[in-house]
């Protein structure tokens, strides 16, 4: 055995079993853990960012993709690329068993589908930087944009040309990730388990290696990329370039207030959005679940767009003179007059504003003269007592009566025959949103609401440090509960704890 040959196999050697070795300091990022690359909270998180912090991301780091337009995977055109990656994590479809034309568009899959979210904005950048260094590349070759996320390209064979184009590689690689995580039983790799890894393609080591997965987030990188040099690791390397970690503890959905002021401010994609009105604060959320802190926390958040208007308000743009519904985070553009007379609605309700106003908010399907239920309408049926959710042409079942004290409390419930909610089609279950304090009567736990996800606390001690108030708890039945998988747990940083 050659000299060169045995330093090779030592150097691989420490690598393998000794990561923070003076080798691996130098070579490796020491907060590299090959098991644990990304969270399933953090993969999940699909309100990490909003549309126009994803522009703002893009123009930030100067590539191709802040002023690229293109069609979506649905065929509609002159999408932004900003606009694609957000509808891909935010509202996409889920069209099992549901019957659609031949080539369907995105309009009759908005009107037949369920509305879905996929994985977390951020996840799909840092995958577009992987996979073609599309993020901040100026000039990329018209194959990068072919075959932007690697989806349908594995190691050695030839790409499928079925997901070829900019907006097919991101709808699919976002419901491929969230496949992943919904079904992780199906695939090679898994969470809890040890495989070895070969890295034919790594610039720091090529020698094999055995990792054992923490979690199901990182499983599925794996079964995307099955390597940790390079293409696993550099995704730890971009994730952590693009977004440092924050170590406040407050998730999206949380209402915060600095001690001594009246001014209210909502968590959402890691940001702090100031509510410039107490209607914009109460027509959607709760009062009573305002944290008050002190300044030095929520100084450490960015601050984000402004809540300028209450929910359901109506605004008419000053630039184009278009007319919006806005209903929670859409915008539903009302077509006509002959739609703004047929709803209803009272042109002395209309608020002008600058459409700069409305770009936080994703555009929801329009409003025609022959739109129903624009609100939603409880409606339980006469056969079967059961109780939906009607809201354009869709239902939603409502698992738990809790709903009609909490998130539905004083809205009237209409009786309907099986022939008339035979009519809409049925989605998943109703569920409690972002910030929600949620047991069961089968536990003690108490879990927080985290972008789909139930995060318990890992302590009393924590929730009410965190300054959570027990009165604001809802119990649910165990079988809603179940619908949420678990998130990583809430506790306190290192620094708060004496």
């Amino acid at each position: 055995m050659n000299q060169s040959y045995k330093i090779a196999i030592i150097t691989a050697f420490i690598l393998i079993l000794a990561p923070l070795s003076t080798f691996a300091q130098n070579t490796v990022d020491p907060e590299f853990n090959p098991g644990n690359i990304i969270s399933d909270s953090e993969i999940l998180n699909t309100n990490s960012l909003s549309l126009l912090e994803i522009q703002n991301f893009l123009n930030k780091q100067g590539g191709f993709l802040a002023n690229y337009r293109t069609s979506n995977a649905h065929g509609t055109a002159n999408k932004s690329a900003a606009e694609i990656i957000y509808e891909a994590a935010t509202a996409n479809y889920d069209c099992e068993d549901i019957e659609l034309s031949e080539s369907p568009t995105e309009e009759e899959k908005k009107l037949k589908c369920r509305r879905v979210t996929t994985v977390n904005p951020k996840f799909l950048l840092v995958l577009l930087q992987k996979e073609q260094s599309l993020i901040d590349d100026v000039t990329p070759k018209q194959s990068q944009l072919d075959w932007a996320t690697g989806y349908g390209c594995p190691d050695n064979w030839a790409c499928n040309p079925y997901y070829k184009g900019f907006g097919k590689q991101i709808n699919s690689a976002s419901l491929q990730f969230r496949y992943y995580m919904d079904h992780p039983e199906g695939y090679k790799y898994k969470a809890g388990g040890t495989y070895t890894f070969t890295n034919p393609y790594g610039v720091i080591t090529n020698e094999p290696m055995k990792v054992t997965i923490e979690n199901t987030a990182t499983a599925g990188l794996y079964n995307y990329t099955p390597h940790v040099f390079n293409g696993n690791y550099n995704f730890f390397k971009l994730w952590k370039k693009y977004f440092p970690k924050n170590p406040l503890v407050y998730p999206d959905g949380t209402l915060l207030r600095i001690n001594g002021e009246v001014g209210v401010w909502l968590i959402d994609g890691g940001m702090k959005h100031p509510f410039l009105s107490r209607g914009a604060l109460t027509s959607r959320f709760d009062e009573k679940k305002i944290i008050v802190v002190e300044k030095s926390v929520l100084d450490n958040y960015e601050k984000g767009t402004p809540i300028k208007f209450p929910n359901y308000s109506i605004i008419k743009t000053n630039e184009d003179k278009k007319t919006y519904l806005l209903v929670d985070n859409y915008k539903r553009l009302i077509v006509n007059e002959a739609a703004f007379k047929s709803i209803g609605f009272n042109p002395e309700e209309v608020i002008d504003a600058p459409a700069a106003d409305l770009e936080g908010y994703l555009a929801g399907t329009n409003l025609t003269a022959t739109s129903t239920n624009i609100t939603g309408t409880l409606m339980q049926s006469t056969k079967t007592g059961g109780v939906y959710f009607v809201q354009d042409n869709t239902k939603a079942p409502l698992v738990d009566r809790i709903f009609l004290s909490t998130k539905f409390k004083g809205k009237k419930i209409i009786k309907a025959t099986e022939t008339t909610l035979a009519k809409y089609t049925k989605i998943a279950p109703v569920l409690f949103g972002n910030g929600e304090l949620l047991k069961s009567p089968a536990s003690a736990a108490v879990y927080l609401i985290d972008s789909g996800t139930k995060r318990p606390f890992n302590s009393g001690t924590t929730f009410e440090t965190l300054g959570y108030n027990w009165s604001n708890v809802i119990t649910v039945s165990p079988q809603l509960l179940s619908l949420y998988p678990e998130g990583s747990a809430m506790q306190l940083p290192p620094e708060t704890i004496q």
